[in-house]
């Protein structure tokens, strides 16, 4: 029996996944949960064969929740699916610990195949960002500024990209406004913009916008 556990703060979404693994999957045992730290908790107190996560949780980053699953249970998969575009979190990602990134655009029959990739012990991107980091592989393709970001300084730049204010932000991260503040300033520098409206306009022309 193989053991999936799905991890999305949309009940819509979290059934859907459900069905279409229920669906293409054989002899599989589903569980699902709305938020990060009740799967941290699930996955250390039950056996996995497979994580489905979302980055966008209510109570912790997906970014975070996936380095706390890689600590506790370093050889469990994880899948992260995301609505981000797999240039903004994919290849962090990965480095973090992920063994595939899907975004939630991608076609049902495409998790399948994520999925059973992944339980074969291999990793999964699809073609099209496959072909695009061979490509800035290749020809030596300059980072943009935000991918000088750490995960936690890119999770507030959506958010800011998104129009949410700073205590806003910081009641959704649990941290203070000064923390926030503190991020928002390192952001400025990075990036190079003046101000939140240039650092919302950044965010919505790179596509970073919550």
């Amino acid at each position: 029996m193989l053991r999936v556990i799905i991890a999305d703060d949309h009940p819509i979404v979290l059934k859907g996944l459900k069905e279409i693994l229920s669906e293409g999957l054989d002899d599989v045992l589903l569980d699902g949960t709305t938020t990060g730290y009740e799967l941290i908790n699930k996955v250390q107190n039950n056996q996995y064969d497979l994580v489905l996560l979302d980055i966008s949780l209510p109570d912790i980053n997906g970014m975070e929740v996936l380095k706390e699953i890689k600590k506790k249970k370093p050889k469990l998969p994880v899948l992260i699916v995301s609505m981000y575009p797999e240039e903004q979190y994919a290849l962090r990602a990965m480095k973090a610990g992920a063994q595939g990134y899907l975004t939630k655009r991608s076609a049902s029959d495409e998790l399948v195949l994520a999925v059973r990739k992944i339980l074969s012990g291999k990793r999964y991107v699809s073609p099209a960002f496959a072909e695009k980091m061979l490509y800035d592989f290749e020809s030596n393709v300059e980072k943009l500024p935000h991918e000088r970001l750490s995960d936690r300084e890119l999770q507030v730049l959506c958010m800011i990209g998104g129009g949410k204010a700073v205590n806003q932000i910081a009641g959704e991260l649990h941290v203070s406004a000064n923390t926030v503040r503190t991020y928002r300033t390192r952001i400025l520098e990075k990036i190079g913009v003046k101000g939140t409206s240039e650092l919302i306009h950044y965010a919505i022309t790179h596509r970073l916008a919550e």
